[in-house]
């Protein structure tokens, strides 16, 4: 695993002339080395994808989909490989990283299902105006141009997948930029990629240093961008081309509601496991992790001995061990920002009920009660294995303070109530609202993405694909409809 990785270019693998180590977060050992594309290599890799778009754009269904059915295949017969390569680079518990391998199987099956259907419109009768007699219009889509999707380090195959297996349903080519941090998985879909018939430079995965990214950002010949990552990333990227059309997914700050009418033991010991499971998972880098609970005054008092329990439960420790839970922060300097984030709210008056303690890479577990609401880690999104718990008095109450957040992701309402589910879906200010759990579930079809500061447009391959093409109207006349 210490070998150089060669990336891929138009399809094809090349070098460039410099290389980059990738380490463990683990322990600091070496994991691998890439190689990193020139300037003229990437030019090259653009100006094939953009000369190669209407031959893509044209490419049949069947054979964009048994592309994308190949990578779905090869990447199921590779689980286990891929899923050490994943918690190798990333820090991701290896039993965690088989799921993430799982998914995106999911996604490139999705992305060649939606292929074979995918035509964007129907025929419209234009008679029923006199003016249209005979007149029949058809819809079809078809794609804005060259997909730049820019991927982050916390799923770094399922994400990429996110980005490459959308724009190839679509026919659009797409040059996929994998995050400093964890290319190499990225780099492993270019592998099964290039073993499919795709043309030449419709595709390219480009680990490009993040100082390199404005010029490709500003380059006219990608006119798509979708981006996942930070907000402060994400909107200076629309700030710097608002004319080209984004895809930002900037994460949240999500929370997990918990209504009074879910007051049985058993209700409250499933919201406790499973809102400790999804803090933490992951090491709390995910978007949707739970960062927040909000629990009526009337189950309070019972669910949060609950909650500390199970947190405290989580096994933590070597990702490559099936027994661990909760492994390291991408990088020590990830887990020092969360530390002085703790530190910073306990020094303002919030109670420490569980973790607090840093160890390299690593931070524990951790439960934070009556934390102030101008604090850091109230406000923003503390991407770690940290979550805050507040009392409040009723429905319209935790609503609120949910909404009362910058952001607006996805949120989770542990309700039995069917009206009140209703109530919730109108009421928060969120992409998404799961009910009966917490706000970390996400299937990979489904649209997914936020409002506010969560970033705009919608990922989930179907609705990645829209975003990635436009109507165009055929307005066929004469017809004896």
């Amino acid at each position: 695993m210490t070998s150089t990785h060669a990336f891929w270019l138009a399809g094809r693998q090349a070098t460039g002339e410099s290389t980059f180590d990738v380490t463990s977060p683990w322990d600091g050992h070496p994991v691998g080395k890439v190689s990193v594309p020139t300037d003229a290599q990437v030019e090259e890799a653009v100006a094939a994808a953009y000369a190669v778009r209407d031959e893509f754009a044209a490419t049949p269904a069947h054979v964009r989909a048994a592309a994308l059915d190949h990578v779905s295949r090869r990447l199921a017969e590779r689980t286990e490989e891929i899923a050490r390569l994943i918690s190798a680079e990333n820090g991701k518990p290896v039993k965690w990283a088989r799921g993430e391998v799982g998914r995106a199987v999911s996604v490139f099956r999705f992305a060649a299902e939606e292929a074979r259907r995918f035509n964007g419109g129907e025929a419209q009768r234009l008679d029923t105006d006199a003016g249209g007699q005979g007149r029949l219009a058809l819809t079809r889509r078809f794609p804005k141009g060259v997909v730049l999707g820019i991927a982050p380090f916390n799923f770094p195959l399922n994400l990429c997948a996110h980005k490459i297996a959308p724009a190839i349903a679509a026919g659009a080519p797409i040059i996929l930029k994998p995050a400093p941090a964890t290319p190499l998985s990225g780099l492993l879909i270019g592998e099964l990629l290039a073993e499919t018939d795709l043309p030449a430079g419709s595709w390219s995965v480009l680990p490009v240093a993040n100082d390199k990214m404005p010029a490709l950002v500003q380059d006219e010949r990608l006119p798509v961008i979708s981006f996942t990552g930070s907000d402060k990333v994400g909107y200076a990227i629309m700030d710097s081309v608002p004319r080209k059309h984004l895809t930002l997914e900037l994460g949240g700050n999500g929370a997990a509601v918990v209504l009074a009418d879910w007051a049985s033991d058993e209700d409250l010991d499933w919201a406790a496991s499973r809102i400790a499971t999804f803090s933490n998972y992951q090491g709390g880098q995910s978007c949707i992790s739970v960062q927040r609970v909000i629990a009526d005054a009337s189950v309070y008092d019972r669910l949060l001995p609950r909650v500390v329990a199970a947190v405290e439960a989580q096994v933590t420790g070597d990702p490559a061990d099936d027994a661990t839970d909760v492994g390291p922060l991408v990088s020590e300097d990830a887990a020092k920002r969360v530390e002085t984030w703790v530190d910073e709210a306990v020094n303002a008056g919030a109670k420490l009920l569980a973790g607090g303690k840093r160890d390299g890479a690593s931070y524990a577990p951790t439960v934070l009660t009556d934390v102030p609401a101008d604090v850091t880690l109230s406000c923003e999104e503390v991407f770690g294995p940290v979550l805050t718990v507040q009392k409040v008095e009723g429905e319209v109450a935790a609503f609120a303070a949910v909404n009362e957040s910058k952001y607006g992701l996805q949120a989770g309402v542990f309700t039995h109530d069917l009206q009140t589910a209703f109530r919730a879906h109108r009421a928060l200010e969120v992409g998404g609202v799961v009910v009966g759990d917490v706000p970390s579930y996400r299937a990979d079809q489904m649209p997914y993405g936020g409002v506010k500061q969560s970033g705009v447009g919608r990922e989930g391959v179907k609705f990645a694909m829209d975003d990635y093409t436009y109507e165009r109207v055929l307005v066929l006349t004469g017809l004896a409809l």
